[in-house]
């Protein structure tokens, strides 16, 4: 069956994970109120919201699927009023990206056949619409052919916050014509090992998007971690009826905590069964604040190169060269003399550090759990220390 150029793809649906505490960028994302909940670009739009307005224009009514906590169900139903009430699957608890993509996958199995899906995650910021959706109906194309298919980005630089995915020859699919073998993966090398990557031409950025038929997956699944496939299986069955509860409480715990990428994604990639899509659209997983500068217009004139979330009025900067603001009060922020500064003011916190210092922002979320009181942590709310504790210093 052969995608149309335009309108939905024919027998695919879309599976949005929604998981994750972002602790590189508190205290705007809090395990209670994740990142893909908020509007992070000024769109006015969720990474969430903005995840299912580009996938509307692929997938036909009903044929979205988000996988999330189950203390973001409300949260994540409040923001997308439009899907029903089985379109949203609530976990117990985490149990890595595996588990969520393997219990989509099986549910779709079970209601629909073998239908492809495509996973893309909710936390993902992605710039050119036209070329997004052309690399995920060739991919769709390739996972037909009982591929598992990953998309993989056209790197601006070598980053070492990325993985990579190696690519080899064309899979020579007419459907498909940019589809190529996918040699194997790397996570995060050294600075010097991506500098080596980009200069052969062959690796990209692996940006954790994967298009396969149901049944191929779980086929693997079954062949790479039988256990984890019988549980899934078992939950899927009971999912639309009135023993989920039940057996989503007896076998949840007991599944196994692994990334799809080490689940299947590697081990059939050295078996020949990945193939990947080139995708040259822009794309950020906004991991920490020196992304999400890049990903924010420019600060009143932009002479200084400082970026700015939120309210610009309530913003003051003098000899400060590349901050970063986030105004998430009333009250006035004023930076002077700092360059490459990263201010970030909510109600309950206030964190400073350094653009280059941003990956580190998840060692003071670990510091502020050790000192006692999680909320700060957790959700947004007045700082107040337990008996015997002393505030973070």
């Amino acid at each position: 069956m052969t995608t149309t150029p335009d309108g939905p793809v024919p027998g695919f649906h879309a599976v949005i994970p929604a998981g994750g505490a972002g602790t590189r960028l508190w205290p705007l994302s809090r395990s209670g109120a994740p990142k893909f909940l908020h509007d992070l670009t000024g769109s006015g739009r969720s990474l969430l919201q903005a995840t299912v307005d580009r996938l509307a224009p692929l997938t036909g009514p009903g044929a979205v699927l988000v996988v999330t906590g189950e203390r973001h169900v409300d949260a994540v139903r409040d923001q997308l009023p439009g899907l029903a009430t089985d379109q949203v699957l609530p976990e117990p608890s985490p149990r890595d990206s595996m588990a969520a993509i393997g219990l989509a996958a099986a549910v779709l199995a079970e209601r629909h056949g073998d239908v492809v899906l495509g996973s893309f995650a909710a936390d993902q910021v992605i710039h050119g619409a036209p070329a997004f959706e052309r690399a995920v109906r060739e991919g769709v194309e390739a996972a037909r052919a009982g591929y598992v298919v990953t998309v993989g980005i056209a790197a601006s630089h070598a980053s070492t916050a990325f993985g990579y995915v190696r690519s080899g020859r064309s899979l020579d699919l007419a459907d498909a014509p940019t589809a190529l073998h996918a040699v194997g993966f790397t996570e995060k090398p050294d600075a010097a090992t991506a500098t080596a990557y980009l200069s052969t031409g062959e690796y990209r950025w692996n940006a954790g998007m994967f298009i396969v038929r149901a049944t191929v997956l779980l086929d693997h699944l079954a062949e790479q971690r039988p256990a984890l496939h019988a549980g899934l299986r078992t939950l899927a069955a009971a999912w639309d009826t009135p023993d989920r509860a039940r057996v989503l409480a007896e076998v949840w715990p007991g599944l196994e905590r692994i990334a799809i990428d080490h689940a299947i994604a590697e081990p059939v990639a050295a078996a020949g069964g990945v193939a990947v899509v080139p995708g040259d659209f822009g794309w950020d997983d906004v991991g920490d604040f020196a992304s999400l500068a890049t990903l924010l217009p420019p600060a009143g004139d932009g002479a200084d190169g400082a970026r700015v979330l939120g309210d610009d009025d309530s913003v003051v900067r003098v000899d400060s060269v590349g901050s970063l603001v986030v105004a998430g009060t009333d009250r006035l922020v004023a930076v002077l003399g700092l360059d490459d500064v990263v201010v970030v003011d909510t109600p309950d916190a206030l964190l400073v550090t350094t653009r280059a210092r941003a990956q580190q922002v998840k060692d003071v979320v670990e510091a502020v759990r050790a000192r006692g009181p999680t909320a700060c942590c957790e959700t947004p709310g007045r700082w107040a220390r337990a008996p015997g504790t002393r505030p973070p210093r």
